[in-house]
C-alpha cells in the first residue's frame, strides 16, 4: 500500500473512532429529552408562540408587540434550559412552577 493512501485510511480511522467516542457524550438519554416537566412547559412555549402568530397573522397584535412577546417566551425558554441544565437534564416540580408563572405573565399580553 501507499503511503499517501496509508496516512488517508489512518487519518480516516481516526476520525470515525472520535466520532464514535463523541456521539454518546453529545446525546440527550430518554430522561433528558422526554422528561415530563420539561415537555409540558415546551409544549405550552410553542402553544403561545402559535397564538402570538396568529393574533399577528389577524391583525390583534402588532408585529412589533409579537416581536417583544416571541422575545419573552425565548427567555423563558433559556430560562427552562439553564434549570435543566443544574439537574441533570430535568426541571423540578418548583422549577415547573416558576416556569410557568412567567408563560402566565405572557399570555395575559397575548391580545391585549
Amino acid at each position: 500500500m501507499s503511503k499517501p493512501m496509508r496516512n488517508l485510511l489512518t487519518a480516516a480511522a481516526a476520525t470515525l473512532s472520535l466520532a464514535c467516542l463523541a456521539a454518546p457524550a453529545m446525546a440527550q438519554t430518554p430522561w433528558q429529552a422526554q422528561h415530563p416537566r420539561r415537555a409540558q412547559v415546551d409544549a405550552r412555549l410553542r402553544t403561545q408562540d402559535a397564538r402570538i402568530d396568529e393574533e399577528v397573522r389577524t391583525g390583534q397584535i402588532s408585529p412589533a408587540k409579537a416581536a417583544r412577546l416571541h422575545a419573552a417566551d425565548r427567555r423563558i425558554r433559556e430560562h427552562e434550559q439553564r434549570m435543566a441544565a443544574m439537574h441533570g437534564g430535568h426541571i423540578t416540580a418548583d422549577d415547573q412552577a416558576r416556569l410557568n408563572a412567567e408563560e402566565d405573565r405572557v399570555s395575559h399580553r397575548i391580545g391585549r
